[in-house]
């Protein structure tokens, strides 16, 4: 295979982000989830470019759910890292300019636009994750739910801020409160990367 993909760089260490996310989460998450996606997606798309050499389609059909699920984890995790930040170092706050005034627009205010999504995004069943999401066609903001590891960008839509609300991203602190662990997240949320994501995606 030509190009592998690699664990992006952490922006920030592993205990950055601590009272909100410990530092035994992140390296779990980080070091050995994230880490495990990259390696399932190499060897995935490897055996996927033998195949089409062989032009054995039936195997090529059969490796599309290991690339969709391990492709999905490796993008949706890449994305979420860069979404938070330390407090004091870009994490908490709240929007501004472009972004504020398009949440404020869609949601009412950032405080509705929260609530929404919170409950929206503890509802999900089972694994999966929330998102703030740019719809083109109706130049909107949209709030969306995916399963499991599926990208939001199958949905025709960008991604902004997504959360991750599988177990392994909040079970050893919070438990089985998933509700606590979303209303502390934003303390932690980078909102200049999320208005940089809405600038590129306009």
């Amino acid at each position: 295979m030509s190009t592998k993909y690699e664990l992006p760089t952490l922006p920030y260490d592993l205990d950055a982000l601590e009272p909100v996310i410990s530092s035994e989460i992140m390296d779990l998450h980080y070091n050995k989830h994230h880490q495990t996606y990259v390696t399932k997606l190499n060897d995935a798309l490897e055996k996927f470019e033998a195949a089409q050499a062989k032009e054995d389609i039936a195997t090529m059909i059969s490796l599309q759910p290991a690339i969709k699920f391990n492709g999905g984890g490796h993008v949706n995790h890449s994305i979420f890292w860069t979404n938070l930040a330390p407090k004091g170092e870009g994490g908490g706050g709240g929007p501004t300019g472009e972004l504020a005034e398009a949440i404020d627009r869609d949601f009412g205010s950032l405080d509705k636009f929260i609530s929404k999504f919170n409950a929206k995004t503890a509802a999900i069943q089972g694994s999966g994750w929330g998102w703030l999401a740019y719809n083109g066609e109706k130049d909107c903001l949209e709030i969306e739910t995916c399963a499991n590891q599926d990208p939001l960008s199958i949905t025709g839509k960008t991604p902004l801020l997504g959360i991750d609300v599988w177990e392994h991203a909040y079970y050893l602190v919070y438990k089985n409160a998933r509700p606590k662990y979303l209303e502390n997240i934003w303390e932690v949320v980078n909102w200049t990367n999320v208005a940089e994501r809405y600038k590129n995606a306009k």
